[in-house]
């Protein structure tokens, strides 16, 4: 499990990590569930799972983190990382939605979250989901400040397949909501490439309202675009890297097409 390095009430360590702040962009990389670490001040550190389901999907994106570390490099672009999992608070979802904490997942229970309440939530929210989103919003007014349109590139994974369903065939995802400037043409560059599988709007469906996306993206007119890669095919480190070097290129070349 990723050591989290102190609880964010401290006030020593931010449940977030960004990486080159003052790149020129024009892509803004995310991550929103980099992490599976817990904090000390969420249950002592300990949700009550099992290391096999803390290291599985359920509770961070296996192998997101390391392709948005090597994007940032390869396109020369700032990212913004989650320092928490998914299973402390979620944000990718909106503040009201059910999910914001999951107590159920995949066929695991999350010990530790089946009695948190709403002032629980809450507190989890300020400590961690609103910091994470502020360090987003600073990056998109820096950037706008010096005349850059962000073009907001989201990366995360998912699992080749859920319990008790059926194997997912795409190798990546590109999801999407009203705004197809990035997605579209990005859709259509990796289909023509014979040895993927591309998913529209699959295995999950872009439109969430409040989702990282929307609330970034959607909501600041801003071109955006969530990219789901199968978490077996970026569980290593040379498998990051060789994914963002595909990827880089094509981002970077359908860029200026999204400005305005």
């Amino acid at each position: 499990m990723d050591a989290f390095p102190a609880p964010a009430s401290a006030g020593s360590a931010p449940p977030f990590e960004i990486l080159a702040a003052d790149a020129p962009g024009p892509a803004l990389l995310m991550c929103d569930h980099a992490s599976n670490a817990i904090p000390k001040d969420v249950n002592g550190g300990d949700l009550g799972l099992s290391a096999a389901d803390m290291n599985r999907h359920i509770a961070f994106d296996v192998g997101a983190a390391g392709v948005t570390r090597r994007l940032s490099v390869e396109m020369n672009a700032p990212a913004v990382l989650s320092r928490f999992s998914r299973l402390v608070i979620d944000p990718n979802r909106g503040e009201d939605d059910p999910t914001l904490l999951m107590k159920l997942y995949d066929g695991s229970i999350i010990p530790a979250n089946r009695h948190a309440d709403a002032a629980e939530i809450a507190r989890r929210r300020v400590a961690y989901y609103d910091p994470y989103h502020r360090a987003v919003t600073e990056q998109i007014d820096r950037m706008l400040g010096t005349g850059v349109t962000p073009q907001i590139v989201s990366i995360h994974s998912y699992t080749p397949k859920l319990r008790g369903k059926a194997l997912r065939p795409w190798h990546i995802g590109i999801l999407w909501d009203r705004d197809g400037r990035l997605a579209l043409p990005l859709i259509e560059r990796l289909s023509a490439e014979p040895d993927l599988v591309v998913g529209d709007n699959q295995p999950y469906s872009g439109q969430l309202q409040g989702d990282s996306m929307y609330r970034h993206g959607t909501q600041r007119g801003l071109p955006h675009v969530l990219i789901e890669i199968r978490n077996d095919l970026i569980a290593e480190p040379r498998d990051q890297a060789a994914w963002a070097a595909r990827l880089a290129p094509i981002l970077l070349s359908l860029m200026p097409a999204a400005r305005g």
